[in-house]
């Protein structure tokens, strides 16, 4: 209810008129109040403002007025900013009608300057460190004004009562004392006083919000909580007048009636509940495995596709005391937290063997990919660590950055850029009549060179040590220029001993399959699957009734190669290229080198883009080839 009475606030105040502005004030003066408040203030996130940058365009979570001559909105929700707020700073922003500073590290008293300025409408500071008595300067056109989580001290101030155009006034869990004052608020639709030291009767006028308003005030009496000693209770306000008497002749004169009644509804909805419970007894055993978390998504979907849009179903193991618990990383320029998260629209992208993968829109229009993980067995500082040397190697050209994650015992998120067009998964296997262009020959010897590359890196990192865990082609992601980027790296480390689905072993090395842990050579050998998937546009996957998948497609090109009908191998699409014969048959024995049985005889991934990049070169600079037709016989291919 709060987030929709923001949502309704907000849009319309869109319409509001601007109040007038101090005299001489313009975009240049909120720039320098901007850039001093950013100073003056220590920050774990970048906050990309500079005196060269458009504020109204560039500036991260600044929003201007339409005319673009005023700051209108500042909304800047944990990015990490800790200490004193500064005084008669952003006072001097007064065109402002929107600050949202919460979920940071807030300290000291909130300036009155701050709470003063006269075109405020929203005032969120809620989950700082913010402390002393609350200002009695407050705006008298504040809409809506967030204080909660907290550690305020002193009276609520009388000045609230003034504050005629409040919808919502959140003032939970601080240390506020004394009487709440008699608030007749017109418009105030939502109110939270609970868990603070206030004391005496509640106001008559404030009787009508729930009694989860008031919680947690130990000396706090009166309608909805108990009654204040020596005072009878006083009925609610939508309560009818006493009828005791008559009440009494009702029951004499009905009391079998009502009885046998009450025990035939028991019996009803006992019948009903037991009705309900073979129900679901049954369908459970009938889909064959338990339920988990993950299996009620509104959302369905399978690898690689697509499900329909929903509320995000990770919300569900995520607990109110953690939500601002989500750790963004150096550099990342995203103004959301963990709240605006679980808010957002939610698409299933695909179902792997680590997780779900969302693609999740928040309210304001950002988009990102958020992987909810399972059978995560590593502990909070193990888990942590990994994410620090994933940050690390995700600095790099050719990987997809992990910009945040979360950790609770419960669950386990992580936060990526979202990158279109998509994997390479859906430009090779695609649907065809929905227009897709099938990629050319220059195009997947560059997606193979990017990704070998990106691996290669991969394999730098942890002392040289480090794995990817999890090559196939749905984890190569293309950017708009169709460049490679690998994803969902690092992981296999922090997961339980894996249960590999019958569609993805086609990628996994044979010692993997048989000692579940995946090495640098395993990798290898799943690079090496990912190239004969692109060479010959057939997915290494069980797929009855499809044409483009192979079970075991090493095995596959292999007997094909063997007797001697090399060209039968290649995509069909690929065929249509003249003069790249050669290259793609070079480029099949470095795949073939690469899926080797026995690990020693795999070549390093350092090895693998060497011989990729002389493969590109050669074919680039090359004027005139042998054309197929030219050759005395096909060239066979040696496979040991």
């Amino acid at each position: 209810m709060q987030h929709l009475l923001l949502i309704a606030f907000l849009s319309a105040s869109l319409f509001l008129p601007y109040p007038p502005c101090a005299k001489g004030a313009d975009l240049n003066s909120d720039k320098q109040a901007l850039l001093a408040f950013a100073s003056s203030l220590p920050h774990a996130r970048k906050i990309n403002w500079t005196l060269t940058t458009q504020v109204c365009t560039s500036w991260v979570g600044v929003t201007c007025t339409p005319d673009g001559k005023r700051v209108r909105m500042l909304r800047l929700p944990a990015v990490g900013l800790f200490g004193p707020m500064p005084s008669n700073i952003l006072g001097k922003l007064d065109a402002l009608e929107v600050l949202s500073l919460r979920s940071n590290r807030l300290t000291v008293s909130l300036p009155p300057d701050v709470a003063s300025i006269p075109s405020l409408h929203s005032l969120y500071l809620q989950r700082n460190n913010l402390s002393g008595i609350i200002p009695t300067s407050l705006s008298s056109n504040l809409a809506y004004l967030d204080l909660s989580y907290n550690t305020f001290v002193g009276e609520i101030p009388l000045k609230v009562q003034n504050m005629t155009e409040l919808t919502g006034l959140s003032l939970q869990n601080n240390s506020l004392s004394g009487p709440i004052p008699d608030l007749h608020l017109p418009k105030l639709r939502y109110l939270n006083l609970s868990y603070n030291n206030l004391s005496g009767p509640i106001p008559a006028s404030l009787q009508k919000y729930p009694a989860s308003s008031f919680l947690g005030n130990a000396f706090l009496c009166g309608f909805p909580l108990e009654p204040c000693p020596g005072t009878t209770p006083s009925p609610s306000p939508n309560a009818p007048p006493s009828q005791e008497s008559n009440l009494e002749k009702f029951w004499g004169k009905h009391h079998k009636i009502i009885i046998i009644a009450i025990l035939a509804g028991g019996a009803a909805i006992l019948l009903i509940l037991i009705i309900i419970l073979v129900i679901c007894i049954c369908k459970r055993k009938r889909d064959g495995e338990p339920r988990t978390a993950s299996s009620s998504s509104k959302g369905k979907g399978v690898a690689g596709g697509r499900g329909d849009k929903s509320k995000p179903e990770y919300s569900s193991g995520v607990q109110e005391a953690e939500r601002n618990k989500l750790v963004f990383f150096e550099g990342c320029s995203y103004n959301f937290d963990l709240e605006d998260l679980l808010r957002a629209s939610a698409e299933v992208l695909g179902k792997g063997s680590y997780g779900t993968t969302y693609k999740a829109v928040l309210e304001d229009g950002t988009t990102v990919v958020v992987k909810r993980l399972k059978e995560v067995v590593a502990g909070k500082k193990e888990f942590e660590q990994q994410m620090e040397i994933i940050d690390r190697l995700g600095q790099h050209q050719g990987v997809v950055p992990l910009r945040a994650f979360y950790y609770s015992k419960d669950e386990k998120l992580l936060v990526y850029d979202y990158v279109t067009p998509g994997s390479l998964s859906a430009a090779l296997h695609g649907n065809k009549s929905a227009g897709r262009a099938p990629l050319d020959w220059e195009t997947r010897v560059k997606i193979s060179l990017g990704a070998a590359r990106a691996i290669a890196h991969l394999h730098t990192g942890a002392g040289g040590k480090f794995i990817h865990g999890n090559i196939k082609s749905n984890n190569i992601i293309l950017s708009r220029e169709l460049s490679a980027c690998a994803s969902d790296f690092g992981l296999a480390q922090l997961m339980a001993t894996p249960h590999f689905h019958p569609r993805l072993v086609g990628y996994r090395a044979p010692e993997v399959l048989e000692a579940k842990k995946p090495t640098q050579k395993s990798d290898v050998y799943s690079f090496g699957v990912l190239l004969l998937e692109m060479l010959t546009g057939k997915a290494p996957l069980r797929s009855p009734g499809r044409d483009d998948s192979i079970e075991h497609l090493p095995r596959w090109v292999q007997s094909v190669v063997r007797e001697e009908w090399t060209s039968e191998v290649f995509d069909v699409d690929l065929q249509r290229h003249p003069n790249t014969e050669d290259e793609m048959v070079q480029l099949l024995q470095v795949a073939m080198a690469c899926v080797a049985v026995h690990p020693d005889q795999r070549p390093r991934m350092e090895q693998v883009v060497r011989r990729i990049e002389e493969i590109r070169s050669s074919g680039s600079g090359t004027t005139t080839r042998t054309s197929p037709e030219d050759k005395p016989r096909e060239e066979h291919i040696q496979i040991t």
